[in-house]
């Protein structure tokens, strides 16, 4: 004990003031991390797993303004954009940081990660009602926006914002909030904004309740740079594949090349490795992978290619001959059997077999019952 003691006592010792916090500021997301796992899906509702992080982070490139996330968890995105921007000899002063966070012990949590890094978190703000109902950033216009909303949440509010005026591309519908997500995002958008989201794989191709004509506006209105389809197991709050979206307010202005005729889908389903048996972990080699492919294809002095099954350039009129559905697979060349999933057509299957197995389970209670009688007349 007197050993440990020693060695926590001395962290700080012969070394800088900016070591320490980055040593504390380590073990404070280890144990973030540890804590999330124990909790497995509760755990994805306040901490999504580093190497998710890192990939956004790595792909939007947050160098300067200012970066918002309106469903902000434990804090991980500011943390890294940070860390990216110090990585890479840039000044941290250049990025200013906007949060929201309707949980007020999960928003603690994300006040205690900065202020151990010495972050200013003063506009990380925390209300119960959420985003939605009261959005505590209403004027601001973010240059990044890097989030990780939770998933297909069925009571988010939608129900009393049917005329809100972030819905400039469609109503959302009151059953899921993965579009009205979108829409939050965009709407707090600067003209040359980009965001980079997470979000469940089944919004690349629903047609529920108007989603697939909001998705089509998205299309038409040049707003999606890239579609990154995602190993399954990789965030806690789900088990299915998620997918990264990638947006941008301006894909014609001069920092990257004129990009308004194409979108870029990655199939990246095949990297990561398992780090346990219900969790899996993208390397950086397979984030340089992503990101170096996504950076190629969209900078000035790029050197991209196609990529059979991993990647693939694509004109927006093939999207709109494939109806809007955005599921890397059917641009890459994979098969995908998921994404051809159709709920209709498998929910009308289930309900027949499970109509055929009632009818048998009905006859065979039957003939046990006339057993059962006959072993009751014997006996008498």
């Amino acid at each position: 004990m007197g050993e440990l003691i020693d060695l926590v006592g001395n962290i700080a010792l012969g070394d800088t003031k900016a070591r320490s916090a980055d040593v504390l500021g380590h073990v404070f997301e280890y144990f973030l991390g540890e804590f999330a796992l124990a909790e497995g899906k509760k755990g994805g509702q306040f901490y999504t797993p580093r190497s998710g992080v890192e990939l956004l982070v790595e792909m939007l490139e947050p160098y300067q303004g200012r970066v918002f996330d309106p469903c902000c968890g434990s804090g991980g995105m500011f943390v890294q954009s940070e860390k990216f921007v110090e990585e890479r000899k840039g000044k941290i002063n250049d990025i200013s940081i906007y949060g929201q966070e309707s949980n007020q012990t999960t928003w603690r949590l994300c006040k205690m990660n900065l202020a151990i890094r010495g972050i200013d978190s003063s506009q990380v703000k925390w209300n119960n009602e959420g985003s939605f109902l009261n959005d505590a950033h209403k004027d601001l216009k973010a240059d990044y926006i890097i989030a990780n909303p939770p998933f297909n949440v069925s009571d988010w509010g939608g129900d009393l914002l049917r005329k809100d005026g972030r819905w400039q591309y469609g109503i959302p519908p009151v059953g899921n909030a993965n579009y009205a997500w979108i829409q939050h995002f965009l709407y707090h958008l600067a003209p040359n904004g980009q965001a980079g989201f997470v979000l469940a794989k089944g919004s690349l191709t629903t047609k529920t309740s108007g989603e697939g004509d909001i998705r089509k506006a998205f299309v038409e209105n040049n707003l999606i740079d890239c579609i990154v389809n995602l190993p399954a197991k990789l965030f806690l709050n789900t088990q299915i594949p998620a997918s990264l979206w990638f947006m941008n307010r301006n894909r014609t202005n001069g920092k990257f090349r004129d990009r308004s005729t194409e979108l870029l889908f990655i199939d990246a389903r095949n990297l990561g490795h398992l780090i346990n048996r219900r969790t899996r972990e993208l390397s950086k080699e397979d984030i340089d992978k992503i990101a170096g492919t996504y950076h190629n294809w969209r900078n000035l002095d790029g050197n991209y290619e196609d990529i059979a099954g991993f990647c693939a350039s694509t004109p927006i009129s093939k999207v709109k001959e494939l109806d809007y559905v955005l599921t890397p697979g059917r641009y890459v060349g994979l098969p995908d059997d998921e994404d051809d999933f159709n709920f209709a057509e498998r929910f009308a299957s289930l309900k027949a077999e499970l109509e055929k197995q009632l009818k048998e389970e009905a006859e065979l209670n039957l003939i046990i019952a006339e057993n059962l009688l006959k072993i009751k007349l014997l006996n008498e």
